[in-house]
């Protein structure tokens, strides 16, 4: 907020610096995040292929734990479904695995509506979330682009998808996802990712485009009135008409902001912690990539959620650790 609020006078805002106190831990799992080593446990072997149902119709030849396997390694170095297959079948060979790799075509079908686990992680301590939720735009490589490039027509309009979600503070990971078309509003989103979460929320951090009492209405809803929720009201807000006797917590913000100054009060409530889910998006376009590979949009939701687990598993690797010194 400080960009928008403060532009007239950035250059005089000091920057905070800090220090990373545990680099042998994170060095480490810096590393950890590109170890090519491969270990398959005979239970995995045994689950990959699938069941025989007794429906009618024909059968599936590869579990889901297979094509998770093969759609994961994908995500995570950048393939393509053909590139991913020859892959796969390269590791099995060199571990002399018995086992038929799925092919390209299997994989993009089967991406459609693929079931994947929670994005929950056993290492998350037990306890309310602090939530802070925010969405991003990812490219999609469609038509319009092709004809760019074809053609050199200028596309009246470039096509995206845009990424919510919802980082807890606590733990650092993504505990809900979901990715929408980009006419999709964020307060519109919200009630979906809410549904991913089990426990209490404890604090909700958010920008000013969830305010609204849709969105306080829904949180007190779900989660109690003991939920925090602090969310920027507009630089042109007024408080509440009954703000006198029985004032809101967005009138108390309104009133703190006009009183001590927007800076202050981000620093009094914590809202400057939403920076973090922002630097969430950014390893998203840099570990996963600003893109998505997908063509078809319900394969494009499975690529989305097999990233978040990606970006999860490696905040489980290590996380840095912070001390401020100016």
């Amino acid at each position: 907020m400080s960009h928008k609020f403060n532009a007239d006078r950035r250059d005089k805002i000091a920057k905070q610096k800090f220090k990373v106190t545990n680099w042998a831990a994170y060095n480490e799992s810096l590393r950890q995040r590109g170890d090519l080593t491969v270990w398959v446990s005979d239970e995995a072997l045994a689950l990959w292929t699938a069941r025989r149902r007794r429906s009618r119709g024909g059968q599936p030849k590869y579990s889901d734990l297979a094509i998770t396997l093969c759609l994961t390694l994908r995500v995570v170095y950048g393939l393509a479904l053909r590139q991913t297959q020859g892959l796969m079948r390269s590791v099995a060979a060199l571990m002399e695995f018995d086992i038929a790799v799925p092919d390209f075509s299997t994989l993009s079908r089967r991406s459609k509506g693929l079931a994947l686990p929670s994005t929950k992680s056993g290492a998350r301590a037990s306890g309310p979330v602090y939530l802070v939720v925010d969405s991003t735009g990812l490219k999609v490589f469609g038509e319009g682009e092709w004809l760019e490039n074809k053609h050199t027509i200028k596309v009246k309009r470039k096509r995206w998808r845009k990424l919510h979600i919802g980082l807890d503070l606590a733990s650092g990971e993504i505990v809900c996802a979901d990715l929408t078309t980009d006419d999709v509003g964020d307060p519109t989103a919200l009630p979906g990712l809410l549904d991913q979460i089990d426990g209490p929320v404890a604090k909700f951090i958010a920008d000013g485009a969830y305010d609204g009492a849709p969105t306080r209405d829904l949180l007190e809803t779900r989660f109690g009135e003991i939920v925090e929720i602090i969310i920027p009201p507009p630089k042109t807000a007024v408080e509440s008409p009954q703000s006198a006797f029985n004032p809101t917590v967005r009138d108390r913000h309104i009133a703190e902001i006009e009183n001590k100054g927007r800076m202050a009060w981000q620093k009094s409530t914590g809202y400057n912690q939403r920076s973090r889910v922002e630097t969430q998006m950014g390893r998203w376009k840099t570990v996963i990539g600003p893109k998505l590979k997908a063509r078809n949009f319900d394969n494009q939701k499975t690529e989305a959620k097999i990233g978040v687990h990606v970006l999860n598993r490696m905040t489980e690797l290590g996380r840095p650790e912070f001390r401020r010194v100016v």
